[in-house]
């Protein structure tokens, strides 16, 4: 038996902790998706929020069949898509074949993000086909939807970077429910919606835009994109209104992820 050198073994360690960060970042992180859950219900019936974010739509694969799967499994109340969905037109059928997944009886609300302006995606043809899926594309809007008999007030708001957002145009003739949910692509925005909510309660904000920081070292994202402000990823509790942000489902520019594997969020309210 051929006898092995210490810089062999050596050698051999190297490839093999180079495959598997190489695994890691290229797979793992992109495709095995993290789900995670959080309670934050005052009342005794609780509504169930899924959150989907920055899906950068280029192809339908394997685990986006998984997410419709378990979402039908598990049966929201509704689903909410926090922009960067697709970066450029063509990708719409893509993001209608995964919506298409997903049972339609559950109602949707989704914003647009950054990629989506800068790649001039026609907004009427994504919203044309949000609404096929029963899904409203808002826009500096707001809906009002009763939820097992709760109504729930939902705001979404135009991208911080790339679109025009406009906080108090968002909830102009604003019906009040007994929920108020704030969507907004950019985390940055939050600080901007605290000082012009005014008397308005916000339950929740849920944002996206920095993909968790997409690659981090011990936690922390040397590079994140404008509009992410101090936020990276998770709860923000400090202070109202309360935000969660999500390190999205895609990536953008690089197709890797380290130390912010993604993740789809569920979210009892």
């Amino acid at each position: 038996m051929q006898k092995i050198t210490r810089r062999k073994l050596i050698k051999r360690g190297l490839l093999a902790t180079i495959g598997m960060f190489l695994i890691d970042v290229l797979w793992f992180e992109k495709y095995v998706i993290d789900w995670n859950f959080f309670d934050i219900s005052k009342k005794k019936d609780k509504l169930k929020i899924i959150q989907l974010s920055d899906l950068h739509f280029d192809e339908l694969r394997s685990f986006h069949k998984s997410i419709a799967k378990k979402i039908n499994k598990i049966k929201p109340d509704v689903i909410l898509i926090t922009g960067d969905s697709v970066e450029k037109t063509d990708k719409i059928p893509l993001l209608n074949s995964f919506l298409q997944l997903i049972d339609v009886a559950i109602p949707k609300y989704a914003v647009m993000g950054n990629w989506e302006y800068k790649g001039r995606v026609a907004i009427d043809k994504l919203s044309s086909m949000y609404s096929k899926n029963n899904c409203k594309l808002l826009i500096n809007e707001n809906d009002t939807i009763n939820l097992k008999n709760r109504e729930v007030a939902i705001i979404g708001v135009g991208d911080y970077i790339s679109g025009t957002a406009d906080f108090e145009k968002a909830v102009k003739n604003l019906k009040k429910g007994e929920t108020t949910i704030v969507l907004s692509h950019c985390p940055q925005h939050r600080d901007i919606i605290k000082k012009q909510q005014g008397s308005l309660e916000i339950d929740l904000v849920l944002s996206g835009h920095t993909h968790g920081g997409q690659v981090t070292f011990l936690g922390i994202a040397p590079v994140r994109p404008r509009g992410s402000g101090r936020y990276v990823k998770g709860w923000y509790r400090e202070s109202e209104p309360k935000m969660y942000v999500s390190k999205g489902i895609g990536t953008s520019i690089l197709p890797i992820r380290f130390g912010a594997r993604a993740e789809v969020v569920e979210i009892d309210v």
